[in-house]
């Protein structure tokens, strides 16, 4: 497996990371991986939707001198002087750092450009100056639109249907100027609706499989958009830190790439939320309440990762199931 070839590297080889959103779901993630194979991390956030409980967490399970590795910045992805600073000396960026949400873009399109767009460019240009090996960045499933066809392929995407969508499309359109431009090379990961510890349970935005795992336990009443057989390809959190390495690491890139980040599958709603009651052994009766289809949804999402087989070596040890299974384990 290439991956594990590529972290034994790393640990006789140590790089100098950056990771923006360090204090969020995928960010918290990646640092606990990074430390663990003792590397050396510069992480920034600046709290908006991270938390420093996430950080505590993961300095608990690694040791005190890895932690050591480790320096934290509290700043904004807006403020250019910032970005400047957190990327001095760095290897690897993996930017992390962006208002996730179709719903709040809806509500709010003005701070969801800032930060994802502004925020975006200001990494982007700072990394370019600092001349770092690799500017990892993460895209999104959202940018495939209205295409119909599955399962989505990283050359074929359609009309964006949320705010949200349009400034990450707005982010891969900077990185392949930058990089005919500029000769600056990019790699935009395209998640397709990731899941695993520390994903936040709470406010109006949570992610659907937090929220309802939250909601089993508790006895609340779980909250269905639509008919529930919207579909998605969720993707471990494991397989998401994978593949953000892998990317970091590789040599092979000749231009500016995307690629999906997935495991090719598809989990209706409805499937879901007995998949999640088999897992919490809660058999027993839970309210569901079907309601209006959300704004901006796209119904039916499956990826290809074929190309990030072929071209980074990319091997997903978790299928939806097995992922779900351990986290709630």
């Amino acid at each position: 497996m290439k991956y594990n070839d590529v972290t034994e590297k790393l640990r006789t080889k140590p790089k100098k990371w950056l990771v923006t959103g360090v204090a969020g779901f995928i960010g918290s993630n990646l640092l606990e991986t990074l430390l663990f194979l003792d590397q050396d991390v510069v992480g920034l956030d600046n709290f908006s939707t991270g938390h420093q409980h996430n950080l505590d967490a993961v300095k608990d399970i690694v040791s005190d001198e890895q932690w050591s590795r480790f320096k934290f910045i509290e700043g904004d992805i807006c403020e250019y002087d910032t970005c400047q600073d957190a990327v001095s000396g760095i290897d690897y960026v993996l930017h992390q750092a962006a208002l996730g949400s179709v719903p709040r873009s809806i509500k709010d399109p003005i701070i969801t450009n800032a930060s994802n767009i502004t925020g975006f460019l200001n990494m982007l240009t700072a990394s370019k100056q600092e001349n770092v090996a690799n500017f990892i960045y993460a895209a999104s499933s959202s940018t495939y639109g209205d295409h119909p066809d599955l399962p989505k392929v990283e050359d074929k995407i359609g009309n964006p249907l949320s705010p949200y969508a349009v400034t990450k499309y707005v982010n891969e359109l900077y990185a392949d100027v930058f990089f005919r431009t500029y000769n600056f090379k990019s790699v935009g990961l395209r998640y397709f609706n990731v899941f695993g510890p520390r994903q936040d349970p709470e406010g109006a935005y949570a992610a659907v499989i937090p929220k309802w795992v939250s909601a089993v336990k508790s006895g609340d009443t779980v909250l269905i958009n639509g008919d529930g057989e919207t579909s998605r390809d969720f993707c471990y959190i494991e397989n998401v830190v994978q593949i953000n390495i892998l990317a970091a690491t590789s040599d092979q890139l000749q231009k500016n790439e995307v690629f999906n980040v997935a495991v090719g599958g598809q989990t209706s709603l409805n499937q879901l939320i007995v998949i999640i009651k088999e897992n919490l052994r809660k058999n027993s009766f839970t309210d569901i309440k079907y309601q209006d289809f959300r704004k901006g949804d796209v119904r039916h999402s499956k990826a290809s990762i074929e190309k990030a087989i072929k071209q980074l070596g990319y091997d997903p040890q978790y299928t939806m199931n097995e992922g779900l299974r351990k986290m709630l384990t």
